[in-house]
């Protein structure tokens, strides 16, 4: 099974340095270049399938880079990571590390606890697996799921900080698993 992991292009929110988790958002003009751009990118690669989060950045880059032709289909397990009271802050007020920590599993301000995330989306990754197991997915998510299953595909151990690194709007990778 070949799985390419797709961040959404870029939204206001993004280019502010806000938290951005559920609010459900357009992208702006760099992310409808950036969802060009994966478009060409990713033109000459051959997919099944498309799953996307609920929320219509992820549904709008989707359907920009593969909706003309790809079935795409929706998923509430893959949509971004609840960011309680921290929704719209800066993003300065907003300890990563800590919400990161898998040992912590902090749920401050009412942020969704990162062992929730990584549970429900090891059911959407080991749903796939069992439904496509030869198939080529797309999936095109946020920063926070991404992350999460970027984790589970690579099989890293989960224990103390998850946090690994930038994931710009409109970049991929692909894994085969």
């Amino acid at each position: 099974m070949k799985i390419t992991l797709v961040r959404h292009g870029e939204t206001e929110e993004n280019y502010e340095g806000k938290i951005l988790g559920r609010k459900n958002v357009l992208l702006n003009e760099t992310g409808r270049r950036q969802a060009l751009r994966l478009k060409n990118n990713l033109s000459a690669l051959h997919y099944d399938l498309c799953f996307t989060s609920p929320f219509i950045r992820c549904f709008e880059t989707a359907l920009v880079a593969v909706g003309d032709r790809v079935e795409i289909i929706r998923d509430d397990r893959i949509q971004e990571r609840d960011m309680g009271e921290l929704e719209g802050r800066p993003v300065e007020e907003y300890n990563a590390f800590q919400f990161w920590n898998y040992d912590k599993n902090r749920s401050d301000y009412g942020v969704e606890p990162v062992q929730d995330i990584l549970e429900r989306c090891e059911d959407f990754l080991n749903e796939i697996k069992e439904k496509y197991p030869d198939k080529s997915i797309l999936i095109v998510t946020h920063s926070g799921t991404y992350r999460a299953l970027r984790h589970l595909i690579k099989k890293d151990p989960l224990k103390g900080n998850l946090l690994d690194g930038k994931i710009p709007n409109g970049s991929y990778e692909e894994f085969e698993i």
